[in-house]
């Protein structure tokens, strides 16, 4: 038997867990892990089912529940969980973030398949060929932004991505390329949204005496940075932070807010609601 993850996002209507379970049971598959969530606001229901079966049987559990009437109006989705996301990093100048998903790639502690780097600058080259993953350059200028977004999408298509994710890209996606890469490219905000956007954030904190240095992770949008946030969190500071220090701690909280958002992902744990998220 192999471990599978099942996600589903439907009207919510009664009887779902019981068409999800009948359909499980009648092929002896063993549930090891459920959430669900039903979402006044936008009447939807939400369910992320981790369940052990047989190869051969998964298509008959997708049968089951798409044809059961309590399910309408439905996103269902069955995948291995030891098949890993297909990842491409975007990165201008800044490595920490960078560094930390490589770091939690060649560890395993993110399921996610690293297929390679872009940067817009060639600064972060030599790290990640010390990785042994291929670093491409495509550079950016208001001339050439276009073609430059041509060539990143056909690097998307050519190597199967199934996630981009923004490590501190310092270039702002075009309205096209953000619909292209709808739910499946998140960015790393230097702020806890919404809040001091714009140039020197820190230096913003700083002036405005925050008591507070966070980071946001959010799936892009045409909006700049008001896509649906996945992750967030906070350390506190005093008075006595000098912005050069509140850049040091906002980098350790980017960090570890990114590879927490990119693990939800990749565990498929991650719903959208208009607006909003749904994390499991």
């Amino acid at each position: 038997m192999a471990r599978h993850i099942m996600t589903l996002r439907s009207d919510d209507r009664p009887g779902i867990v019981a068409a999800v379970s009948s359909a499980l049971l009648e092929v002896s598959a063993n549930i090891v892990e459920n959430q669900q969530y039903s979402d006044e606001g936008t009447d939807l229901f939400f369910m992320r089912t981790v369940f052990d079966a047989e190869q051969a049987d998964v298509e008959r559990v997708v049968a089951a529940i798409e044809s059961s009437s309590a399910v309408h109006n439905h996103d269902l989705q069955v995948r291995p969980e030891a098949e890993r996301c297909r990842t491409l990093v975007l990165v201008s100048r800044f490595d920490h973030c960078l560094l930390d998903l490589l770091h939690r790639w060649r560890s395993g502690d993110l399921p996610i398949d690293i297929v390679g780097v872009v940067g817009n600058h060639d600064d972060c080259r030599a790290l990640v060929e010390y990785f042994g993953l291929p670093f491409s350059v495509i550079a950016v200028t208001p001339e050439t932004k276009a073609d430059a977004e041509a060539q990143l999408l056909a690097m998307v298509e050519e190597k199967g991505v199934e996630l981009v994710v923004l490590a501190r890209y310092m270039q702002i996606l075009s309205d096209g390329l953000c619909r292209a890469l709808e739910g499946r490219a998140i960015n790393i905000h230097h702020s806890f949204l919404p809040g001091f956007k714009g140039a020197k954030p820190y230096h913003q904190a700083h002036d405005r005496g925050v008591k507070l240095v966070g980071a946001s992770a959010h799936y892009v949008t045409a909006d700049l940075d008001e896509g649906p946030i996945i992750e967030q969190d906070v350390v506190r500071v005093t008075h006595a932070e000098s912005p050069s220090r509140l850049v040091a701690l906002g980098r350790d909280v980017e960090r570890r807010v990114l590879s927490r958002a990119v693990r939800d992902h990749a565990d498929r744990r991650v719903f959208l609601a208009g607006r909003r998220t749904i994390v499991f």
